[in-house]
């Protein structure tokens, strides 16, 4: 995520009787160092120390419609202007304290003491926060303040959010129930609900030659496209152009879809392979209309940049240490293993066309689930590395080695009853993800 994106309010707070003099020279150094790292700063470096001047800033940070609010314990304060300013704004809040040179001699900052007062206030009247203690030099704050900054962003973002769910979770998959109200309430996404025969009405109108122009530009992609039954694979692709155009229509962040039987006993084609290009364009989908799974694809989607893939974990091998991640055909192509071509391929239990087939390529990735298991949303985190390796079954498959071993992650997922889907993105964003369970009341499921 591009920082210049991020709009962090700043808000240094000090008290008069106190060496102002120090307090604003580590107040620029903080302001260099996070206007060095590309964050768009709000507010100016001018110490607020008194109510007035809160109230002054307050105005300045609403208009300005902050990501978060950055809070520098300039000198020791109270904890009344940093209460006055988090019932004020709605961004995450970060508590920023300096360490002092102890030499002898007077105690010119009192920082830490600051910050002490103001966390247990906000404890207090029930307001999250995170805090920092180090030097504006400090590599390790900059990469607290990134992680922070990146979660304020991705919680502000989904309170825009609109997910798109297109027909009802298959009977027996709990697992992709959605909860509407929960999810507006506590992560402020709207899922708009819709129904497959308009959708179906829409996928057969798509333009032919637009279908010929996708077909033309996997003909080049996938090994043995031609192959594939015409009629079939052109339902999929015209399924594929309909989604593009009604996320754009509805102006929807992700899809999750009724992917069977319909698509298979309706359309005579599988969804696979449009889901598949449509999360490979940054526009996340999942089948069996899980909610969960598109949000959580979305999230890491935005942490990383880049395609995310929502997969099942089908095997697990306790000797080798190792999991098998598979789903039927739908995996972004750009997550294929560059040694390997891409395949067009039947649904291996409907034998219906279009599904992308290979293996995942190898690297580092981030494990996550938007999960509902108890009935209240927690945020399952965990990390891994991708095994090159051969596919394991037909479609799109992986092997991974968790960071916890197989044996635990099999045991968690079974004694948690966690869902079936887990989405994974390359990179390593597992404290990215902490961070913005801490902001969203999350608890967090260390997988």
């Amino acid at each position: 995520m591009n920082p210049s994106n991020i709009r962090i309010g700043f808000l240094p707070i000090a008290r008069p009787t106190f060496d102002l003099d120090l307090a604003r020279g580590l107040t620029a150094q903080v302001f260099a160092a996070v206007a060095d790292a590309g964050y768009s700063l709000v507010g100016s470096q001018d110490l607020i120390m008194d109510g007035a001047a809160v109230e002054a800033r307050i105005a300045e940070l609403a208009a300005a419609e902050i990501d978060m609010a950055l809070v520098l314990q300039a000198s020791f304060a109270d904890s009344t202007m940093v209460l006055q300013l988090a019932e004020a704004l709605e961004a995450p809040l970060l508590l920023w304290a300096l360490p002092e040179a102890q030499v002898g001699g007077r105690l010119r900052i009192n920082s830490f003491c600051g910050i002490n007062l103001a966390g247990h206030g906000l404890r207090r009247a029930g307001i999250t926060y995170d805090y920092i203690y180090a030097e504006p030099s400090d590599e390790t704050a900059r990469e607290k303040l990134r992680n922070f900054a990146i979660a304020a962003r991705i919680k502000r973002r989904l309170a825009t959010v609109r997910i798109g769910r297109l027909g009802e979770n298959p009977d027996g998959f709990d697992t992709c129930r959605v909860n509407h109200a929960a999810l507006k309430s506590q992560l402020g996404v709207q899922v708009a609900q819709f129904e497959l025969d308009a959708f179906f009405a829409a996928a057969r109108a798509a333009d032919p030659l637009k279908v010929a122009a996708v077909a033309g530009e996997l003909h080049e992609t996938l090994a043995g496209f031609d192959a594939m039954d015409r009629t079939a694979t052109n339902g999929t692709l015209g399924a594929y152009l309909a989604l593009d155009a009604f996320v754009r229509e509805e102006n929807l962040s992700g899809m999750a879809l009724r992917c069977w039987p319909e698509f298979f006993t309706d359309l005579g084609c599988s969804a696979c392979g449009a889901l598949s290009l449509l999360s490979d364009a940054l526009t996340p989908c999942s089948c069996e209309a899980d909610v969960n799974g598109t949000i959580t694809q979305l999230i890491l989607q935005w942490i990383s940049g880049e395609p995310v893939f929502g997969s099942d974990i089908v095997a697990f091998d306790i000797e080798a240490d190792e999991a098998t991640l598979w789903h039927c055909g739908l995996a972004p192509l750009s997550m294929a293993d560059p040694d390997v071509q891409p395949e067009a391929t039947i649904h291996s239990n409907r034998e219906k066309p279009l599904l992308m087939q290979f293996p995942l390529k190898p690297g580092r990735v981030t494990v996550a689930r938007l999960s509902e298991a108890t009935g209240e949303f927690r945020l399952v985190i965990g990390g891994g590395e991708i095994l090159k390796a051969p596919p394991a079954f037909t479609g799109t498959s992986g092997r991974i080695r968790f960071d916890s071993g197989a044996e635990a992650v099999m045991d968690m997922i079974m004694c948690e009853g966690l869902e079936h889907h887990i989405s994974i993105a390359y990179g390593d964003h597992q404290a990215v993800l902490e961070a913005l369970a801490r902001q969203l009341a999350l608890p967090v499921l260390g997988l």
